[in-house]
This record gives structure tokens, C-alpha cells and sequence, in this order.
């Protein structure tokens, strides 16, 4: 397609042009002289106009993106340019991004000499699940004269879907699963008591259970020598997602459900590299998705297209339904991590009574969010005394949420009180911590 636009270089010339008219009125004698720069800018700006119309004239891009994208993820996007034709041009580029990034003024600025090319790199960092649409790439070129853009548009429409982060995923199973090498945020846990599968007999090291000592093997090698255990396989670890209205609450552009969306997969991942099975419910008012817990090579998928599928509700979460959901759908003991947010004790105490019932015949686990927004509140300085009045509520929030933690811990029900970006990694190191005590 061809179109063309004057460029700011014009407007500046035209502009002077004018003024060299308006000083002719007062000055008629420069008329001839500002004639004849007319005549001169018209004829270049017809040059211009043959330059850029040229039969040689040809620009070649394309867009490269993944096959996926990851939500909450930098995700990697490439164009490449190529000027195919006789002269050089400076090439302005607009990508006509996806609607859900809101963008329409998104430019990069390039010069290219004939038959050079160069490859353009930028980061997109989705916030929704979905299917992403690219549009056309726009280009705008101008010769070295510059008074004329020339508008080149290159067919490169593209629907792109955005799943829950893969990436995220891989990188904790990396830091998971890597018994080598201490990595940030996963918590080196030691194991407790004996009921695992025997591996082998290692040296003791700092750290390790004494109780595991091998005293004839130490008596034999002459120094101490401690039995290594494996932990106990195909265990059910079950996902289960609160997708009502406290779940839609946004932090660093990323809602609380999505939030658990990715920790969902993360922690389904780890699960089945520990030879457990790992499954998925969803729920508000109604049971959503459910994946029954599995370790085939085929689970991880399933659970990835289920999490890519689910969407909040605007309603009220119905605990006393998961309670039915877990006892009909759940066959034996499991882990249960539940991700929903409690904003008040009240809303905590209404869903109790189920909780403590599904925390009879399984390992729950509550995982709920803390308010990050809140606590950077408390810690700013009070300058007014509406702020001292403000903060004090504030605290009083976070307290009756440390309180919930407690509450569900005096009924013997595991508690996670975590801010929306540790997420993932404490659920992990929940994971692993229960699962080295044997509680499952």
C-alpha cells in the first residue's frame, strides 16, 4: 500500500517561506528573490516525490515473535528491515501492537544505506491470558532530502496466545530441583524422620540427621557415613485456584487469580519431577477446570491449557461446594494448596468450618496474599495527622491478617501468608518442607 505525508522537515521550510512572503509585503523588492525560492522548493519537493515513487523503491520487514508468550514474562520481539532499494532512507517504524497493551505510539527510528539491513529488538510484558492479535507493520520512509515520507505497509498480522509462565516455571525447577547449587529464595530443607524409600550411604555432612548414622558402614570407613533417603512418590498434589472477585484484585499489573496461575504451574511441574501426581480445581460459585491428578507425560499440558482457559468471576467464593467438589473428585490423602485471599476475619470465618473438614481427610495448605500497597503505606513518613489516623488502620489490616495465619494454624491447618511476587517461591518451599516432615 502507498501512501504520502509531509514531514516536519516541510513544515519548516514552508514556514520560512511564508515569512520571506509576509517580509516581501513590507519589502517589495525581495519579491523576485522569495519567487524563486518557491519555484526551488516546489521543484525539490518534486524530487523528492520521484525518489521515494521510484520503480527501485522496495523495503522488506518482518516480525518475529514466540510461539507463545508468557504471562508476566519480558517476552522477546524481533523485526528485521531490509532496504532492498537504489538509495538511502530513513525508515520510522510503527508496530501495531495487540490492543490489550494500549498502545498506538509505539516508534523506533532507523537509517539505512542501500541493501543494508538491521534487526530491531523490543520486550512486551503481557498481563492478561488470552489470544494476542499483531497487526501491520508500518513503515515511513524519507530520502536524504527529507521534505516527504513515503507510507509502506507490510501485511504481518499475527495472533499470538499468551499461557501462564513457562519460563517461571523453568526457572524454579531449576532452583528446585538442583541439589548442588544454592540459589536465592528456595530454602535448603532438611529432612525428618524415616519414612523414605533407602538411596544410598554418603558421607555426613553439617546439617544432616544424625539419627540417619550408619554406624557399621562409619566403623568399616573410619569416619561417619550417614544413610540417604529418597522422599516417598506418587503423592497427589492438587492445585486449587479461588477464581471469585477477591481474586481480581491487581498488583504489578497482574491480577491475585494470575498470580496463582503461575505458581499453579510452577509448582504441578516440580510435583511431577518428584515423581508425585499433580492435578487442578478451580472454583467461585461453581466448580471451573478440573484435572485429576496424574504423573503421565501428557499432565503438564493438560494442567497449562485448563489454567489458560480460566477467567474471575464477579462473585462470591462457595466453599461448602469445594468441600463436595474435594470429597467427590479427590480419591485418597493429598496436598491440597489452596490459593484464595481472606480480607477480613469474618470472610475467614465463614469458610472455616469447610476448611477444617477438608483438613480431616487431606494436607490442606491456605496460601493468601499480604496487601504490598498497604505495608509501603505504613512505612512512609507521617507528615499530617489524617496520615497517622490512615496508617494506624492500615496496621490494624495487616495484624488481622498475621491473626488469620495463627487462627488457621490452631486447627492444624497449614498457612501461607505471602506477598503476590513470592509466591511461586513460597509455595515451593512449602512443597518441599512438607514433603522432607512426611506430612502428606
Amino acid at each position: 500500500m502507498k501512501a504520502i505525508h509531509l514531514t516536519d522537515r516541510f513544515f519548516w521550510a514552508f514556514g520560512g517561506l511564508v515569512v520571506l512572503f509576509v517580509i516581501c509585503f513590507w519589502v517589495p523588492v525581495l519579491l523576485p528573490g522569495a519567487q524563486a525560492i518557491f519555484v526551488l522548493l516546489l521543484a525539490i519537493i518534486i524530487l523528492d516525490g520521484l525518489l521515494l515513487f521510484g520503480k527501485n523503491m522496495e523495503v522488506n520487514a518482518a516480525r518475529q515473535t514466540p510461539k507463545i508468550m508468557g504471562l508476566g514474562d519480558d517476552n522477546p520481539i524481533k523485526v528485521r528491515i531490509e532496504n532492498t532499494s537504489n538509495l538511502p532512507l530513513s525508515i520510522r517504524l510503527i508496530d501495531e501492537l495487540p490492543v490489550q497493551f494500549q498502545r498506538r505510539d509505539f516508534e523506533y527510528r532507523i537509517s539505512l544505506d542501500s541493501g543494508a539491513s538491521e534487526t530491531l529488538h523490543y520486550d512486551l510484558r503481557p498481563v492478561e491470558r488470552g489470544q494476542y492479535t499483531f497487526g501491520d507493520l508500518n513503515l515511513f520512509l524519507s530520502s536524504q532530502i527529507g521534505l516527504l515520507e513515503r507510507r509502506w505497509i507490510v501485511p504481518a498480522e499475527a495472533a499470538v496466545p499468551v499461557y501462564p509462565s513457562v519460563l517461571q516455571m523453568k526457572q524454579l525447577e531449576l532452583r528446585a530441583l538442583d541439589r548442588i547449587a544454592q540459589h536465592p529464595g528456595i530454602k535448603k530443607i532438611r529432612r525428618i524422620g524415616h519414612s523414605y524409600e533407602f538411596e544410598q550411604i554418603k558421607n555426613y555432612v553439617r546439617g544432616d540427621d544424625y539419627r540417619s548414622i550408619n554406624w557399621k558402614a562409619s566403623s568399616r570407613r573410619g569416619t561417619l557415613m550417614v544413610n540417604q533417603y529418597e522422599d516417598e512418590r506418587s503423592q497427589q498434589i492438587y492445585s486449587i485456584i479461588d477464581k471469585s472477585r477477591v481474586m481480581k484484585m491487581p498488583f504489578e499489573g497482574l491480577s491475585l487469580m494470575d498470580y496463582a496461575v503461575n505458581a499453579s504451574l510452577a509448582i504441578s511441574n516440580i510435583a511431577l519431577k518428584k515423581y508425585d501426581r499433580a492435578g487442578l480445581i478451580t472454583f467461585s460459585d461453581k466448580i471451573g477446570a478440573t484435572v485429576k491428578a496424574d504423573s503421565k507425560a501428557t499432565q503438564l499440558n493438560k494442567i497449562l491449557n485448563a489454567l489458560y482457559a480460566e477467567q474471575e468471576r464477579q462473585v462470591e467464593a462457595n466453599y461448602e461446594l469445594l468441600y463436595y467438589a474435594a470429597r467427590k473428585l479427590i480419591a485418597g490423602r493429598s496436598m491440597i494448596l489452596l490459593y484464595t485471599n481472606f480480607e477480613s476475619r469474618f470472610a475467614l470465618e465463614r469458610a472455616l468450618p469447610f476448611l477444617r473438614r477438608i483438613n480431616r481427610t487431606h494436607l490442606l495448605v491456605v496460601i493468601f496474599f499480604e496487601n504490598t500497597e498497604i505495608r509501603t503505606f505504613i512505612e512512609e513518613e507521617a507528615t499530617h495527622i489524617e496520615d497517622i489516623y490512615l496508617q494506624t488502620v492500615a496496621r490494624k489490616y495487616l495484624n488481622e491478617k498475621a491473626q488469620m495465619v495463627q487462627q488457621l494454624r490452631q486447627y492444624g491447618i497449614q498457612a501461607v501468608l505471602t506477598r503476590p511476587e513470592d509466591l511461586s517461591v513460597n509455595t515451593v518451599n512449602k512443597y518441599l518442607e512438607l514433603k522432607s516432615r512426611g506430612l502428606i
